[in-house]
């Protein structure tokens, strides 16, 4: 059973996973608990917006529409990878869903296929709206998608999660289409890679490939040296060949 964090401990484990984060309003107090409890929790959900342009957008996800009222996620990862967070608590974001695949989430096994919509997911997930109009068009930059990834690696990290805790809305609601434009079996393999740091990335700028093995690095919750190697991971600031190891401690 997985308590959700303080804020300001939530915050942090974004911040460390080397994102950049818009704290919008008062955020921190900003749910619908009032509703039914938020946790334990379980997973982290990704949806996208059906919308574009991000002050908007992130607005509406912080106050909601006529029909659902706000906060309709915890965070609304922008285009660039910028990540908005708009409420803390419990979200109208998942809404009612596939008890068997909750179950999945729980055991991190496949996932069935949904076709129920029998529990509250409101409850038990983290959950992120990115901006993107989900007509199959709109195109998902590296930085959002890269910030995706962040923000899944960065929940599971502190909960002691796989990747097989980070689902998409269409794999929990019957019906739902989002996210659409990228997989999230290939999100999942992602998120994966970033959560094994004592295993040997391989990383593609360009025509280069990039080989960074690291050891001594060891598992827990150490966000500062975690955020400092997929920083230079993730910049390529290397030279194709060149071994990194972080110093034993």
């Amino acid at each position: 059973m997985a308590a959700p964090p303080a804020a300001s401990t939530f915050l942090a484990m974004l911040r460390s996973e080397g994102l950049t984060v818009v704290e919008v309003g008062n955020w921190e107090a900003h749910n619908r608990n009032h509703k039914g409890p938020w946790g334990p929790v379980y997973g982290v959900m990704i949806h996208h917006t059906a919308t574009s342009g991000t002050a908007s957008t992130v607005e509406v996800c912080r106050a909601g529409r006529p029909d659902l009222p706000g906060p309709l996620c915890h965070g609304v990862i922008d285009k660039k990878g910028v990540v908005h967070l708009v409420g803390y608590g419990r979200a109208n974001h998942a809404g009612l869903g596939d008890g068997e695949v909750l179950q999945a989430v729980i055991a991190e096994t496949a996932l069935p296929v949904d076709n129920e919509a029998d529990t509250d997911g409101n409850r038990h997930f983290y959950g992120f709206e990115c901006e993107n109009r989900g007509d199959g068009k709109d195109p998902w930059p590296e930085a959002q998608l890269l910030a995706i990834e962040r923000v899944a690696a960065a929940i599971c990290r502190h909960h002691g999660w796989t990747e097989r805790s980070v689902i998409g809305h269409l794999e929990w609601q019957p019906g739902k289409p989002d996210p659409r434009g990228f997989t999230m079996g290939s999100m999942r393999v992602r998120v994966g890679e970033r959560l094994r740091p004592t295993s040997t990335y391989t990383v593609q700028v360009g025509d280069s490939l990039w080989s960074i093995a690291v050891s001594h690095l060891g598992s827990g919750s150490r966000w500062t040296e975690i955020a400092a190697l997929n920083k230079i991971r993730d910049a390529g600031a290397l030279t194709p060949g060149q071994v990194l190891k972080l110093p034993k401690k």
